[in-house]
């Protein structure tokens, strides 16, 4: 995909998640639901919720474009909550559409951007950032979280992702 942004400083973050729309969709390629929320024991975060909550930030980063997506995330993951046991995640195929409905007009705004969009202030609980700062995050973010769902991969049996 050929992208030209408007921001020069926006470019590699532009790339990393161009790789990462792909990647995240490799990451859960094959996945049975049965895994999707196996937590083999442990208080780690199961795939279904690192799924999620890599999703959310996407569609969060949105809103700060103008651009109000409903998504299957719900109320499992406003103001950045942590996974809740026993609670049932939406199913993979379920995360797999709002990652493809979110991701293209989210591209689409990050090429446009203007160097002045990306001064905006942008604001968390506790936290104050420019708007390219919370781009930064959540590329950063994306890479982290995809990695650990290749891990989840390996721990329950699968194959490793597939990057080609």
């Amino acid at each position: 995909m050929e992208t030209k942004p408007v921001s020069s400083k926006l470019y590699g973050l532009i790339v990393l998640y161009e790789m990462h729309t792909d990647f995240l969709i490799r990451a859960l390629d094959g996945i049975e639901e049965k895994d999707a929320e196996n937590r083999m024991d442990t208080k780690a975060n199961h795939i279904a919720w690192i799924t999620g909550s890599v999703i959310s930030g996407r569609y969060h980063l949105a809103k700060s474009f103008g651009i109000d997506l409903p998504s299957s995330t719900g109320e499992l993951f406003k103001d950045n909550k942590g996974i809740i046991d026993d609670q049932a995640y939406p199913k993979l195929e379920d995360f797999k559409k709002d990652w493809q409905k979110i991701s293209p007009p989210l591209l689409a705004a990050l090429t446009n951007a203007t160097d002045e969009k990306l001064e905006e202030a942008y604001e968390m609980p506790g936290i104050k950032m420019t708007l390219f700062e919370m781009i930064s995050f959540t590329i950063y973010r994306e890479a982290n979280c995809i990695g650990q769902i290749a891990l989840w991969r390996r721990l329950l049996g699968y194959a490793g992702m597939n990057y080609l």
